[in-house]
């Protein structure tokens, strides 16, 4: 008989909603994860009154993700209270839960010795998380604060490229040899106390400490002591490499629905783990990456201090410029035309605008696509979405010059009606052929299409928009 877990106590109302039979709502229950706005007003009123107590009391409430929200809802001058009351009871998983500019406020708050004792009872990829953004100086002195033998292990994942396997990984796992029985395992396990908290794979190694199969944790613990690991081990698994780039571990954990992989040297020997918690953040980063790449922010900037912020974005704002220049330059070219016909000036921003949001549509389809490999620079896939994305561009310009073109020739007469859908088909178009092949081509060369593509468009666009209207304006109006 297969035992369940016990469900709550739901009940469906005959409209259909499902509710508590204690009159608990679902959405009630959903504020349980998370800070509410009420337990910021409590922090907020607390530190106003001066109740420390209560401070220190909500501090130990809170999970350390729940404790690091509240952190980062508060002033610089509430944290470094916060900080001051509670920081014999910071839980060190705090820390790696805080943003990045936020934690380096909170470090700077507390001695090194403070921090080097909160990192040591991290594992070591969250370790190797927090200590890699701070400054050289700042972070010598924790490590020298830090046990010889977690500072060896901490030291040694800071040598990997950055944003690579060997960051991600850590070096606590279950390594065991093929002969051991499940029996000889469990006992292992039952009487090691330097085990990792949580670990799902059982590596099988070889006497040269090369991963050679992995069990399953669940799959050894249905079988009797007797059973030999070889007989159970999956030899069919994946090995992530030290250098491997972290986008490519995420794809391996998603093409593979993987919870755990190990991280082998350049001899093929065991170095640690990645597992599905650690690449859940690299996926959350990588998309954010993405996004923000597209919009030329480099990098989230949320809690940064205003100057900090503004310079990190003036490099996409003299790109901006530079286009606006370039367009304007376009559009001095046919100031003559522009004078006879003033309708044009009116006009003309359309014509670019519907170019310019119709090409980065593509891009973020692209983008997306390159990002998760469903389409590769050189893919044999690579013409037909080409083709497929020339196809809508030419449907929706069809579309919107024929609405455009209808009521400008109301308003303004049907020879301009005309010109204006003729320059939205053509930079319609063009926004759907350089919103495929400008990514495709940066990914060619080694450029993140997400940062680069952004500006291209944009520039060519606005230049073939306003070069195609006042053009055919020109031509067929003069």
């Amino acid at each position: 008989m297969s035992s369940e877990a016990p469900q709550p106590d739901l009940e469906r109302r005959p409209d259909g909603e499902v509710f508590k039979s204690d009159e608990v709502k679902l959405s009630e229950m959903e504020a349980l994860y998370g800070v509410s706005p009420e337990v910021v007003e409590r922090a907020h009123k607390a530190i106003e009154e001066g109740k420390l107590d209560q401070i220190e009391k909500l501090a130990e409430e809170l999970h350390p993700a729940d404790f690091a929200d509240l952190l980062q809802s508060l002033t610089p001058d509430e944290r470094k209270l916060v900080i001051k009351v509670c920081r014999h009871i910071l839980e060190p998983e705090t820390l790696n839960y805080l943003d990045e500019v936020v934690r380096e406020e909170v470090i700077g708050l507390m001695s090194p010795g403070e921090v080097a004792q909160a990192v040591s009872e991290l594992e070591t990829d969250d370790a190797v998380d927090i200590l890699e953004d701070l400054d050289e100086d700042e972070k010598q002195r924790i490590l020298q604060a830090i046990p010889a033998a977690d500072r060896a292990v901490i030291e040694q994942g800071l040598t990997y490229p950055e944003d690579s396997a060997g960051r991600l990984m850590q070096h606590d796992l279950v390594a065991v040899p093929r002969h051991w029985t499940v029996g000889e395992t469990i006992d292992y396990l039952r009487a090691n106390q330097d085990l990792p908290d949580d670990f799902y794979d059982l590596f099988v190694v070889d006497p040269m400490h090369k991963p050679i199969g992995a069990v399953p944790l669940s799959r050894a613990m249905r079988n009797k002591r007797i059973v030999k690991l070889e007989d159970l081990m999956h030899t069919e698994f994946r090995v992530v490499p030290a250098t491997m780039d972290q986008e490519s571990v995420a794809y391996l954990f998603r093409q593979y629905g993987l919870m755990s992989a190990p991280v082998v040297d350049d001899a093929g020997r065991l170095l640690g783990v990645i597992t599905v918690d650690d690449v859940v953040h690299v996926i959350e980063e990588e998309a954010e990456e993405d996004l923000l790449g597209i919009v030329g922010v480099s990098e989230t900037d949320f809690h940064a201090p205003a100057l900090e912020t503004a310079w990190r974005r003036v490099r996409w704002l003299v790109v901006t410029l530079c286009n606006s220049a370039i367009a304007s330059t376009v559009i001095s070219q046919f100031e003559a035309t522009i004078e006879q016909i003033v309708a044009l000036a009116i006009l003309m921003p359309i014509v670019a605008a519907m170019g310019g949001n119709a090409g980065v549509q593509v891009i973020t389809v692209m983008v997306r696509a390159l990002a998760t490999r469903d389409l590769q620079p050189r893919g044999s896939n690579v013409w037909r979405v080409v083709g497929k994305e020339i196809a809508v561009a030419a449907i929706n310009a069809a579309v919107f010059a024929l609405i455009m073109g209808t009521v400008t020739s109301f308003f303004f007469g049907l020879p301009i009606g005309l010109v204006l859908g003729a320059a939205m088909v053509f930079n319609m178009i063009w926004a759907g052929i350089a919103g495929t092949l400008i990514p495709l081509t940066l990914a060619r060369f080694g450029i993140d299409p997400a940062i680069g593509a952004g500006p291209f468009l944009t520039t060519t666009t606005d230049v073939f928009g306003f070069f195609s209207f006042l053009g055919l304006a020109t031509l067929f109006l003069l």
